[in-house]
């Protein structure tokens, strides 16, 4: 069986092969995807193809039209065993060879089957999304490597294809309940679950080990007593999966009808479906901690001077409106994303899959604002931006003026909360903006007025940066410390209550609240700005780790601003 944990590849991000695809493949992209490289190309019928290092001797074999579109996939397909749509095809011969596939249609957004969840006993277990689990199998196959005395035999991910086509959404599969109000007003802002993503995997010969066993005579007590072994050697590296079954052993049978073993008297074999790979809680954990305390560092030092950082082709270094971002594509949702900085490391912590899904509590009643924990454990707050509506007149007396100026652009809110921090008027930290890559529908917003004025403003392949067709959600960081804090030291956590939540639990009296409300008016306007519909919401009061309101020398509470959406610059 050939042994599958080698990397021996060269990295795509090489400069000889850099410079070959530049020469010669113009129209072929190299990206990065949560620290796995990619080939990105368009194929012939406009979808997406992205290809792993794994799959680079055999592109042309990947492409669409040799072996899904026309009448060969139905053909040369053969339905594998499973609950997913899972498919052995084989290529059209080029150069003289043809290629053996497993592809498989990604359910990411998808329930997980209720007998899985009973079995693991794991109730908020969820798919993989693509590229998450093309991640964590390089992960995996990483920790299978070196002097290790335990190595795991891998599939190969070769690619990710994602057609072209959009589909209806009972087409999908996806939990129709998780999704369906948020598609009424921001239809943009979920995952763009009306396209699909097919994984490619290298075929592996030989057979399942269900099958292999009972063909061979084998006591079922021995399938039972392999399958622990490979449960506990996955978790010798870290991982688990969460529906893991002997199905998902692929094993070699000699032409004397025993099983292949090893040196040691073992069943060799390939672990194959990935679907519900994960780390173990225990190896979770030491990876948040390591990712968070390196993003805590680079936060710190987001601004520092950059000009000796190499940067990978798929993401650029742009300003818009006096800020430095990070720009790239998210290739798991075709979106777009401006990441505040000049470290192009920050751009994974903030991929829409690494926050979008994770448990989120809605901090307003009224408008589309939530705290989350990412899959890196860093605490973010992330909010649907509002440009382009108008506010419902009958809200309040502030409506008419909103009306009349119109909701800030992402891009407005956070040039506006580096220039009062410039100014010495604390804000909350922005972080991101990410536009969404399904649209937002063929009617246009009510207020146009924020694109016509952003119309010139361009992202680095030719685009607009604020599209009437999609929505932006803004991300800042949920304020619980100064980011030189944290950097030197994670912990001793400060906590953010709004002015009106302050008030209301007692912590402030109401002529402290007017006092403050009054102070805040008083220091935009000395800075140059108002906000044309100021509350307590949008003042953010900090709790010291012993638990006291901070204070300034005057006695008044210490205020950071955390609303952007309605302040302007005073004539």
């Amino acid at each position: 069986m050939e042994e599958q944990h080698h990397l021996a590849s060269p990295s795509l991000e090489s400069p000889g092969l850099k410079k070959f695809w530049t020469e010669h493949h113009p129209d072929i992209s190299l990206t990065k995807c949560l620290n796995v490289e990619y080939v990105h190309a368009k194929t012939s019928d406009g979808g997406d193809l992205y290809v792993t290092r794994h799959g680079m001797p055999f592109i042309r074999h990947l492409f669409p039209e040799n072996w899904y579109t026309g009448k060969w996939f139905r053909a040369n397909r053969e339905r594998l065993q499973g609950t997913s749509t899972i498919y052995r095809v084989t290529t059209r011969e080029i150069g003289g060879r043809s290629l053996d596939l497993v592809v498989k249609w990604c359910r990411f957004g998808q329930d997980v089957p209720l007998e899985t969840r009973i079995i693991e006993n794991v109730l908020n277990a969820e798919f993989n999304s693509p590229f998450e689990e093309f991640a964590l199998v390089e992960e995996l196959r990483a920790a299978s490597n070196g002097t290790c005395r335990t190595r795991i035999m891998l599939q190969k991910p070769l690619a990710i294809y994602v057609p072209p086509e959009k589909l209806q959404l009972w087409q999908t599969g996806r939990s129709r309940h998780k999704i369906i109000s948020k598609i009424a007003k921001h239809p943009g802002v979920e995952i763009d679950i009306l396209r699909q993503y097919i994984l490619i995997y290298k075929w592996v010969h030989g057979v399942d080990a269900v099958e292999a066993f009972e063909r061979t005579g084998i006591p079922e007590q021995e399938l039972a007593l392999f399958t622990e072994r490979v449960i506990a050697e996955l978790r010798e590296k870290g991982f688990r999966v969460l529906d893991q079954k002997p199905a998902h052993f692929i094993v070699r049978i000699r032409p004397d009808g025993t099983i292949m073993k090893d040196k040691q008297n073992r069943y060799v074999y390939t672990l194959v479906d990935f679907e519900l790979l994960q780390r173990t809680p225990e190896h979770e954990q030491e990876v948040q901690t390591t990712r968070r305390v390196s993003y805590l560092v680079k936060q710190r030092d987001r601004f520092k001077d950059n000009t000796s950082i190499s940067w990978p082709q798929h993401l650029k270094p742009v300003n818009i409106l006096g800020v430095d971002y990070v720009w790239g594509l998210t290739e798991s949702t075709s979106g777009t994303l401006w990441v505040v900085g000049h470290d192009p490391d920050l751009f994974d912590y903030f991929q829409p899959e690494r926050w979008r899904k994770t448990p989120r509590t809605k901090l307003s009643p009224t408008d589309d604002i939530y705290y989350t924990k990412t899959k890196d454990n860093i605490n973010i707050v992330w909010k649907i931006s509002k440009v382009g509506e108008l506010p419902d007149p009958a809200a309040d007396e502030a409506a008419h003026v909103v009306s009349a100026y119109g909701y800030n652009s992402p891009f407005e809110e956070f040039a506006i909360a580096f220039e009062l921090s410039r100014s010495g008027i604390p804000t909350v930290y922005p972080r991101a903006i990410y536009m969404t890559g399904l649209t937002a529908g063929a009617s246009s917003p009510p207020d146009l007025r924020r694109f016509r004025s952003h119309h010139g403003l361009l992202t680095p392949d030719g685009e607009p940066i604020l599209r009437s067709d999609h929505d932006y959600i803004t991300v800042w960081g949920f304020w619980n410390g100064p980011d030189e804090s944290l950097a030197e030291k994670d912990g001793d956590y400060y906590t953010g209550i709004n002015a009106l939540n302050a008030l209301r639990r007692g912590l402030i009296t109401n002529q402290e609240f007017i006092e403050v409300m009054a102070h805040v008016k008083s220091a935009l306007a000395a800075a140059g700005f108002e906000d044309l519909s100021l509350k307590g919401t949008h003042v953010l009061l900090s709790i010291n780790p012993q638990g006291l309101l901070m204070r300034n020398h005057e006695g008044i509470p210490d205020f950071r601003i955390c609303n952007f959406e309605t302040m302007r610059r005073i004539a």
